[in-house]
């Protein structure tokens, strides 16, 4: 075989050994596309302020339907002049299954907001939506904080006319 030849073969055998696996790890785990993100600002004593976002987003097993809310945190303490301190944290808990059976489904979730002047909605909730993709079958559930017990969680499989 010539030089250029066993380069080339070289170069695709390379290759080759250097692709991953067929991803199916990538493809069972898909993130929500409704990340959002809210932001408060606390003025303490002193001239102090804290200033804190937070943000959320669904991770979801496109196979079991199981799905995770992952939440992040940061605060920053600051004075009129620097920075006084940082923290963050993170975390994702596992919520429930959308369908009983493992099957390929897509997914997505939106929040209300927190309670604030701004939402007329009580402690908030959330839209999920999940549909089978291999089959017509699409299931919508509503979470809603009733702040008495812990949250409500209901399915309902949708209707095609």
């Amino acid at each position: 075989m010539p030089y250029g030849g066993r380069i080339f073969a070289a170069a695709v055998m390379a290759c080759a050994l250097a692709l991953p696996a067929p991803a199916h790890a990538d493809a069972t785990f898909r993130l929500s596309h409704n990340q959002r993100i809210s932001c408060s600002k606390i003025l303490m004593p002193g001239k102090r302020q804290v200033i804190a976002c937070k943000s959320y987003a669904y991770l979801f097993n496109t196979t079991t339907s199981e799905f995770y809310r992952c939440e992040a945190q940061v605060s920053v303490t600051r004075d009129i002049s620097k920075i006084l301190g940082t923290e963050g944290s993170g975390t994702c808990r596992l919520r429930t299954k959308v369908f009983s059976e493992n099957s390929n489904y897509d997914f997505d979730a939106v929040e209300t907001e927190p309670p604030n002047t701004n939402a007329f909605f009580g402690s908030g909730g959330t839209a999920i939506w999940a549909a089978d993709v291999s089959t017509r079958k699409v299931r919508g559930c509503i979470e809603l904080a009733t702040g008495i017990s812990s949250p409500v969680l209901k399915c309902m499989d949708m209707n095609f006319e």
